[in-house]
């Protein structure tokens, strides 16, 4: 590139450094939005190995946009070529750190809603269609788990418990019917 053939030999390995980098983070994030990441550095697992996710190209793209654009940001006004080298070093980890830190920050943001019948044990429930006493037949309840109230088959081995009636959940058979008891 004419323009930047007058720069100091650093700073022009800098400028190239800052605009590759940039270009390809460009790329990525716009691949990313468009649902194309791929297995070339895409989305970290911040739950994984943390040596086997630093050494991924988006990580490797993050940390030479903090080297080069904080090299060239800074290379006038900071005196020793080492002293400026340290600095756009530790830019860079820090960009890979802020990476790291805002992956977590949106997996926190996802929650597993999927409902489960064993959420419901040790639950309070009201009765919606009367179960029979004895264990002798099935009836309904309603209750509250994962956010959201269920309609689900229970059976008593107590006493008949008719509509509306107050129930704690202390069981479940064949992984699709509640035992409940009168409260």
């Amino acid at each position: 590139m004419e323009i930047l053939g007058h720069l100091d030999p650093v700073l022009r390995a800098l400028w190239y450094v800052a605009l590759t980098s940039s270009l390809l983070f460009l790329v990525l994030t716009a691949l990313s939005f468009a649902g194309f990441d791929g297995d070339g550095g895409g989305d970290v697992d911040v739950h994984a190995e943390a040596p086997v996710q630093m050494l991924s190209l988006r990580n490797l793209i993050n940390f030479l946009l903090g080297f080069s654009w904080t090299g060239i940001a800074f290379y006038h006004s900071v005196g020793p070529l080492w002293l400026l080298l340290t600095l756009s070093v530790a830019v860079g980890l820090v960009f890979v750190l802020l990476f790291f830190w805002l992956l977590a920050q949106l997996n926190k943001l996802s929650e597993d809603n999927t409902f489960q019948l064993e959420n419901t044990l040790y639950k309070q429930a009201e009765v919606y269609l009367t179960i029979p006493g004895g264990g002798t037949g099935k009836g309904k309840v309603l209750v509250s788990a994962s956010g959201a109230v269920h309609e689900l088959e229970a059976v008593t081995y107590g006493e008949t418990l008719p509509t509306g009636s107050l129930v704690r959940v202390t069981g479940i058979e064949n992984n699709h019917l509640l035992i409940v008891e009168k409260l």
